[in-house]
């Protein structure tokens, strides 16, 4: 009789202790190198509250930002082994893991926002994203970066040849450096977080980015010249790692793919007037804006689609996205 007691008495306290476990809130741990005041980062944040409300909070985000837990390379390396659980990085440090990425950032692939709109959010958008999975990496969507282009410290980039010479900054990206090569100037890889010191002590003479990544970083105290030639459209990609996606029920899965959507279309309203704000402020402080001919820029790096005519993945892509409507 005792026997059965202790078994009764055990089994109920498994089942207590199953419910407990099954009731506790997962947490998700997303890491990013974007200053707090970022557009990105208040789509997370928004994305925070949003799964924490649909998941009845069984599904936490824990954000943190400003490289904390390291570098967009570093945190996709964390991803992979299943230490880190989420974050952010640009396609162009993206394609050094799926490097099928590497066709969206090919200069002037992209007639315009919109156009390149249609395509992230289409079909090919979604074969991007999911061309990670064999590396470990996850991608749930795609967050606006608005278009890249050149600022210097010395002289405005009229031209491409005002890029002879001159040391640029790039991502660790090959398709970033072959631009900047093609272009005339001399691409520099140096990490987000080194640059502004970088330019302060001459180590580059300038770099390419988004208005308000221009402006956020407080490059422009460093850089008076901003040529708006608007060479890549670029975007961030928010992944999270299939050790943990994969350890996510189907309710799980669809709670946070449901609250990144949110976040996407949330960003990118917040981005159109984080570009126009960056604009005025740093012209407020002295930048100058120059918005050179484009198509100068676009003639010189036509030989860098010329060298994918033979590549069997990206050149199928590259037509396929410039006959996206």
């Amino acid at each position: 009789m005792k026997s059965i007691q202790l078994l009764s008495l055990l089994s109920l306290v498994i089942t207590f202790l199953g419910c407990d476990i099954q009731n506790e809130a997962k947490t998700l741990r997303l890491g990013h190198g974007l200053d707090v005041s970022h557009s990105v980062h208040k789509a997370m944040v928004k994305m925070g509250e949003d799964l924490l409300e649909r998941s009845g909070g069984k599904l936490k985000l824990e954000i943190y930002p400003s490289q904390q837990l390291g570098t967009e390379r570093e945190c996709l390396e964390l991803l992979q082994i299943g230490s880190l659980d989420m974050t952010k990085v640009s396609v162009g440090v993206l394609e050094n893991f799926a490097p099928k990425m590497k066709v969206l950032g090919l200069p002037f692939l992209f007639r315009d926002r919109q156009h390149s709109f249609s395509v992230l959010d289409g079909p090919i958008g979604e074969q991007l994203l999911n061309e990670g999975e064999q590396y470990w990496l996850k991608g749930l969507g795609y967050y606006d970066a608005g278009s890249r282009s050149f600022y210097t410290m010395n002289k405005p980039i009229e031209k491409p040849e005002d890029l002879v010479g001159e040391k640029i900054r790039v991502m660790e990206s090959a398709t970033a450096v072959n631009m900047v090569k093609a272009l005339g100037g001399s691409p520099t890889p140096i990490s987000w977080g080194e640059l502004y010191t970088s330019l302060q002590q001459g180590v580059v003479d300038g770099a390419e980015n988004n208005p308000p990544s221009f402006y956020l970083s407080r490059h422009y105290e460093v850089c008076k010249y901003y040529s708006l030639d608007e060479h890549t459209v670029l975007p961030d990609v928010l992944l999270i790692g299939t050790y943990v996606w994969n350890k996510l029920n189907e309710q799980e899965q669809k709670w946070l793919s449901a609250s990144v959507k949110e976040s996407v279309k949330y960003q990118r309203v917040l981005w159109a007037e984080a570009e126009e704000e960056a604009l005025r402020e740093v012209q407020k402080a002295g930048v100058e804006i120059i918005r050179p001919d484009k198509s100068l820029f676009a003639e010189k790096v036509k030989d860098i689609y010329e060298g994918y005519k033979d590549d069997q993945d990206i050149y199928p892509l590259i037509k396929q996205i410039q006959e996206t409507k």
